[in-house]
């Protein structure tokens, strides 16, 4: 069950995430899943804002990260060049370094007997989506379109939330629903507008029209949903 947050709690999560602090240490710290920590984030922040402190915040992680290997390859070489040097330097140590095993052929060997072990090669299940039939809808949906009522479609790796999923399934085509219109608002540019679906049925009906398109998932707030 999703654990609710109180306000004191979003506003400390949005002034950690503006900080830079990762969401996976926020969902940690205060014992709650990604997905709502990112939703509390977008509805505080917007959808635009958030995506642009998302990836500012990734691109210092991985900034970050190279130059902290840059840095252990750094001081591995200089201590192997250290090593080299004490070795060169001294003979007593290099001539202890050079004994008679170092050039002893190895005649034995050990048979190591076959793994009798099947190996899985099928891809990893996604276990994260829910299917369309168990999905209990609210009265009322919104979704975004541009201006010739297109439906925005878009990949779920265009999701932080979902990000922890396989590559295969980060490349599904996905369209996006709002249980909130508030939410539906902010998430929306200029060049789009808000589509009102009063009749929820209508994805079921939809659903072959949906999968010949390439879309396989919708994505709201809650949840991720297979067709």
């Amino acid at each position: 069950m999703t654990k609710r947050l109180t306000e004191k709690q979003k506003q400390e999560i949005v002034k950690s995430f503006k900080s830079g602090i990762d969401i996976n240490i926020l969902s940690q710290k205060y014992n709650c899943t990604k997905s709502t920590i990112v939703r509390n984030l977008k509805n505080n922040l917007g959808e635009l804002k958030f995506k642009e402190l998302f990836n500012k915040s990734k691109s210092l992680k991985e900034k970050s990260k190279t130059n902290k290997n840059q840095n252990n390859n750094l001081q591995e070489k200089t201590t192997d060049n250290q090593d080299l040097k004490t070795c060169n330097d001294d003979p007593k140590v290099f001539n202890e370094n050079i004994t008679d095993s170092s050039f002893a052929s190895n005649d034995y060997f050990f048979e190591i007997a076959p793994i009798d072990y099947e190996i899985n090669n099928a891809s990893r299940k996604e276990l994260s989506s829910i299917p369309l039939s168990k999905v209990d809808f609210p009265k009322v949906v919104y979704m975004i379109v541009d201006k010739k009522i297109e439906l925005e479609i878009k990949l779920l790796k265009d999701f932080p939330e979902w990000e922890f999923l396989p590559n295969d399934d980060l490349n599904r085509k996905t369209i996006e629903i709002f249980f909130d219109l508030n939410l539906a608002k902010r998430s929306c540019n200029k060049e789009q507008k808000v589509l009102k679906v009063p009749n929820t049925d209508v994805f079921r009906i939809a659903t072959p029209v949906l999968m010949a398109k390439g879309i396989s998932r919708i994505v709201c707030e809650k949840n991720l949903i297979a067709l």
